[in-house]
């Protein structure tokens, strides 16, 4: 999929959401007592990480941070052609009666997120999970609401929404791809 030539949200409006969302998140908590960011393979683990990091700029702690890995969580895997690759999952601390935040780039149907909460509670019990996400596209199959969202796009089902990081893609960018997205 090639980039349009410019994105929805660019570099500094990323950055800006990031440290938005992390403050959120730590007023949300109370600040950082039993607080675990939980980020699902891929971007969301490095939206995690950056969130951590904004928190440790402005609060001076390190708050733990995980990668969820949903692969064979997913209720469409049987589905598919081919099984999915499994990934590893790293949970760094004991998240029994902790608050966990999954973080997530795109929530789209909630499909994704539900079998996340399905494979966090394979490493124990929260105390209470929260839900980041860095864009929200609206077109829900399941009750599911995030807590914390960087910019509601509202879009076409017809529509792609691309998150790109550049720890993974080389560049910082949120990209809609079909019919003209408005930039509202």
């Amino acid at each position: 999929m090639t980039s349009p030539a410019s994105p929805y949200l660019g570099p500094d409006e990323i950055s800006r959401t990031v440290r938005r969302l992390a403050h959120e998140i730590v007023e949300n908590n109370r600040g950082t007592d039993g607080l675990v960011l939980v980020g699902l393979l891929s971007r969301g683990y490095t939206l995690a990480r950056r969130l951590a990091e904004a928190i440790r700029e402005f609060e001076n702690v390190a708050v733990p941070v995980g990668a969820l890995d949903i692969g064979l969580y997913r209720d469409d895997v049987t589905r598919r052609p081919a099984p999915p690759p499994v990934r590893p999952s790293e949970i760094p601390v004991p998240i029994d009666g902790k608050t966990v935040v999954l973080v997530d780039d795109v929530l789209f149907t909630g499909r994704s997120i539900r079998a996340a909460l399905d494979a966090l509670l394979d490493y124990g019990r929260p105390a209470r999970v929260r839900l980041a996400v860095l864009i929200d596209r609206g077109h829900r199959e399941l009750p599911i609401r995030p807590d914390f969202v960087g910019k509601n796009i509202p879009t076409a089902l017809i529509q792609k929404v691309q998150v790109r990081l550049h720890e993974v893609d080389g560049l910082d960018g949120v990209f809609v791809f079909g019919e003209e997205a408005s930039h509202a």
